[in-house]
């Protein structure tokens, strides 16, 4: 475990002093508040669990009379779907009005606020935290449990997670956790389990994309290093494959939708309409819009491919050494690199798409200490015209300022003689094989 030893009641403290963080962030205000007609994110989610508790599934992404697709039409893959109807069912148990279909749009009561505010807690606990210690547990095993804390600290208290979706409201640690918990199981050798949690963070926010590289060439590269490398490499697809279809075959079922269901949920998720950014997100396309005016010179279709070209050549150097030489502590330079080169160079990046280089960042806690501490209030501060839009910027100043203060003075000294931060380095191509 990441607190073993005489110190074993530090860890608890601090997973209770991250979730009391979020439960303080939550009673600030949210996005859209009062703000009719469309409100904002909090209202999607509501509007969501409205729409999935009381509609057939085949309808969750078409147009209907009860299915608005532009008044908050899911944009999500089928997880955030299933998400929202099994939260949606438990708040219809205690206020059945804030999910009533047709009549709960912009449905604001303190009970409601209350019972949406304590489903994105509730998801950090299943979800976010146990990601965090296990990836930590696993990746820094050789280190003392006081730097193991200090890395928990530097995931758990990032105070960009915790202001999107405590804050401004919404639900990334669920990807975010399934994410961490898949590079630990990586690490740890069970690359069949590491796949399928992989799976479930892409089906429940495509914005996970943003590491599908790095996860693509570190398993690649391990199985090309092994004793089989057609029957590895087959493997892993048959369980990726199986994973993506046990979660979408459910929308060719429904209502005998076959093929055209599947393709509406997939036209849904691909929001070339935007445009190539959105607000003020401090990537290439929008630095340089000024001066290069990409908006006005090119068509949508011809900025999508100048996107792709861009993306893949910045994660391509980062790929092709994981292939070659895949390692623990390099997978994870991978991702912090795929991640980057997602948010600076692909099409329509949002600034909260932030929080995603930022996991892998943060992760490398141990390994990198001064960018694990610095990144974080910088990524921050690269939100701070929608914090301030939503009315955040207490929460903002508060929630940095707590992250500064406990992981400010940088991890505790290592002992000498200790064998390193990734702790097992090596590798990573051998003990463990793909088991699952």
């Amino acid at each position: 475990g990441c607190g073993g030893g005489s110190g074993g009641w530090v860890l608890p403290c601090l997973l209770g002093f991250a979730l009391f963080i979020r439960v303080a962030v939550s009673t600030h205000p949210y996005s859209g508040e009062g703000a009719p007609p469309m409100y904002g994110d909090f209202e999607a989610q509501r509007h969501w669990m409205e729409l999935t508790l009381h509609t057939p599934l085949h309808q969750w992404y078409t147009p209907s009379p009860h299915n608005d697709l532009k008044y908050w039409g899911l944009d999500y893959p089928p997880l955030t779907a299933f998400q929202s109807w099994a939260y949606g069912a438990v708040i219809a148990r205690f206020e059945p009005q804030a999910v009533a279909l047709g009549t709960s749009r912009g449905y604001e009561t303190a009970s409601s606020r209350l019972l949406m505010r304590w489903s994105a807690v509730a998801s950090d606990v299943v979800f976010m935290l146990p990601g965090i210690v296990a990836f930590v547990a696993a990746f820094y095993r050789r280190e003392t449990p006081a730097r193991r804390v200090w890395a928990v600290a530097v995931l758990a208290l990032s105070p960009a997670p915790i202001l999107i979706d405590h804050g401004h409201f919404q639900y990334n640690g669920i990807s975010l956790g399934c994410t961490a918990g898949a590079a630990a199981a990586i690490v740890s050798g069970w690359d069949l389990t590491g796949s399928v949690l992989f799976c479930l963070a892409l089906n429940h926010k495509q914005m996970a994309l943003y590491f599908a590289p790095a996860f693509f060439a570190h398993l690649l590269g391990k199985c090309l290093r092994r004793r089989n490398p057609a029957w590895e490499v087959a493997k892993l697809g048959m369980v990726v494959v199986a994973t993506f279809t046990v979660i979408w075959v459910p929308f060719a079922i429904a209502d005998g939708a076959g093929m055209g269901g599947l393709l509406a949920v997939l036209g849904r998720l691909a929001p070339f309409q935007r445009g190539i950014y959105e607000d003020y997100v401090a990537n290439f396309w929008c630095a340089t819009a000024p001066i290069a005016r990409w908006k006005q010179r090119f068509s949508i279709p011809t900025l999508a491919r100048m996107a792709l070209g861009v993306t893949l050549t910045a994660a391509a150097p980062a790929m092709a050494h994981q292939i070659a030489r895949p390692s623990r502590e390099g997978f994870l330079w991978c991702l912090a690199n795929s991640a980057w080169a997602f948010f600076l160079f692909s099409f329509q990046v949002h600034e909260k798409s932030i929080l995603l280089p930022l996991l892998p960042v943060t992760m490398l806690a141990l390994s990198a200490p001064r960018l694990a501490s610095w990144l974080p209030p910088l990524a921050c501060f690269s939100m701070w015209p929608l914090l301030t839009r939503d009315g955040l910027p207490l929460a903002y100043l508060g929630a940095v300022a707590v992250f500064c203060a406990v992981v400010g003075g940088g991890p505790p000294t290592a002992p000498s003689g200790n064998g390193g931060g990734s702790g097992g380095g090596g590798g990573g191509s051998g003990g463990g094989g793909s088991g699952g």
